[in-house]
């Protein structure tokens, strides 16, 4: 994860990735492997990428309730919340049955994705 740098540096700095951050929560394995494995990977970091984790933010627009799942399953609710991609014609239609479909979610947890994290994260509390 190339922020590392910049997150060791500005632990206060928050990122925002749409479209469920891409692959990247899906290539932290690979992240902390390199992080261990090759010195240029951790010169300026004393912590794996993954501990940089909590300085991310997620939405939900990956059209399908397992990967929002997983997503939360990494980084905890407090670190998703909702996307529509709106008003692009490859908007999540309905953006909240997505997130109702979610299985194992608590309704604090679908509330936190729904309006919480954001508000949250963009201090409109």
């Amino acid at each position: 994860m190339c922020t590392n740098r910049v997150i060791a540096r500005h632990p206060g700095l928050k990122f925002y990735f749409a479209h469920g951050g891409g692959f990247l929560p899906f290539y932290v394995g690979r992240f902390d492997h390199a992080w261990r494995e090759r010195a240029e990977c951790c010169e300026h970091t004393d912590r794996p990428p993954s501990a940089y984790l909590s300085n991310l933010w997620f939405d939900t627009v990956v059209f399908r309730p397992e990967q929002i799942r997983t997503l939360i399953d990494l980084v905890g609710a407090e670190r998703v919340m909702l996307g529509t991609d709106r008003p692009y014609d490859m908007g999540e239609p309905d953006p909240v049955a997505l997130v109702d479909a979610v299985e194992g979610l608590s309704d604090a947890e679908r509330e936190m994705i729904k309006s919480g994290t954001a508000r949250e994260l963009l201090r409109m509390n």
